[in-house]
């Protein structure tokens, strides 16, 4: 029976820093400090040194890093965040825990995120901060956007959650706003063996009352200056994070290896739209997404020739109840993108022959017979 090409598989990862895993767990129980320890100091020095910015502050999870951040930077009920309209709920959400309102713009023509064009044409004077995502790894315009935010006097917040270590114009994504938010889910290029997320600023101010927001409004036992909530990147996790963030850069060469392959391989291939990099941007490939207007089919036959592919994501945010008053009149250019998208397999898992195997079943389907 043939492998599967599978589109995730953590156990590979750890297996293959197996030694360095299991010495960070031991590292963690031998010290009997859980929460707020040495590793987590640690993490969050090293990560800000390969980000190249002041402050990390490690949290419980990327949702809670972007809302902290939000609130941190004072932005609450009355004030209009914009967001892009296709991404994860999560960026949404983030808004609505600030207190704020989501403000959505489509995605640049033939792109899947936003840039400083669509976010001027939907100003509007509630506006006071903007949430650009890098998804799928890719930068979404953050000079011109951070250029545009300083001109209005809005607050500019990265949603950096599938972007660590991308770069526009020769600088790290999550430095162009006052303040960006990461995931470290387990399937991020820095993912955690579970929930972990951390904001980033080189605001000094902005740090302190993130920290504080972190831990009950307290950076002292008992002394709550400010509102806060339980939001901590444990040590075990912190330990684990830093033993992949070792590997990173070696991680996402590996992905901008396969992104090239199927580049070079899919070019041309009748149907398919590829993603197409900003010339001087420097993506991370958390996902490759191509676009086919038989998606639904080209997905069963990968399935069927043990190909695992993912959508990313089946509905624009405002297609789901709890944000369905900010949904246009019409078919949106997320609801096609949605109709679209199917996200193949990449990852420091897998090697070039698997990329292969993707091209083979995905140019198969693509040039043979048509079937109703």
């Amino acid at each position: 029976m043939t492998t599967p090409v599978r589109f995730l598989d953590l156990q590979a990862i750890y297996r293959e820093d197996q030694a360095a895993y299991d010495a960070a767990y031991r590292r963690v129980m031998d010290s009997g400090r859980w929460l707020l320890g040495p590793e987590l100091e640690a993490f969050e020095a090293e990560f800000a040194a390969f980000l190249g910015r002041r402050h990390v502050v490690g949290v419980g999870n990327g949702l809670d890093a972007l809302a902290l951040a939000l609130q941190a930077a004072g932005i609450g009920p009355g004030d209009e965040v914009i967001v892009p309209a296709h991404t994860f709920i999560a960026t949404w959400q983030a808004v609505r825990l600030a207190g704020a309102t989501p403000r959505p713009v489509e995605p640049s023509p033939g792109g899947f995120n936003i840039d400083a064009a669509g976010v001027r044409a939907a100003l509007t004077p509630a506006t006071r901060a903007v949430m650009p995502v890098h998804l799928t790894g890719q930068p979404a315009d953050p000079a011109a956007i951070a250029a545009l935010c300083e001109a209005h006097g809005l607050v500019l917040i990265e949603d950096a959650a599938q972007a660590h270590g991308a770069r526009h114009q020769g600088r790290p994504v999550g430095g162009f706003g006052r303040a960006a938010g990461y995931s470290f889910y387990p399937g991020k290029n820095l993912g955690a063996f579970g929930d972990a997320g951390a904001a980033v600023t080189d605001d000094d101010a902005l740090a302190r009352a993130l920290r504080q927001r972190r831990n009950y409004g307290s950076l002292q036992r008992y002394a709550h200056e400010t509102e806060g909530v339980n939001s901590r990147l444990d040590e075990l996790q912190a330990a684990f994070l830093r033993v992949r963030l070792a590997r990173l850069p070696e991680h996402n060469a590996r992905r901008a290896a396969q992104a090239a392959r199927y580049a070079e391989a899919l070019a041309g291939v009748p149907g398919l739209t590829l993603p197409a990099p900003v010339p001087g941007d420097e993506p991370v490939w958390h996902l490759y997404v191509v676009r086919h207007a038989r998606r639904d089919a080209l997905q069963a036959a990968l399935a069927a020739a043990g190909i695992d592919s993912l959508v990313h994501y089946p509905r624009p945010v405002y297609r789901f109840p709890p944000f369905a008053g900010a949904a246009p009149a019409g078919r949106s250019a997320s609801d096609r993108l949605c109709d679209e998208v199917l996200s193949l397999p990449i990852g420091p898992h897998l090697g070039l022959a698997d990329i292969d195997r993707v091209c083979d079943a995905v140019r198969a389907f693509c040039t043979g017979p048509t079937t109703p």
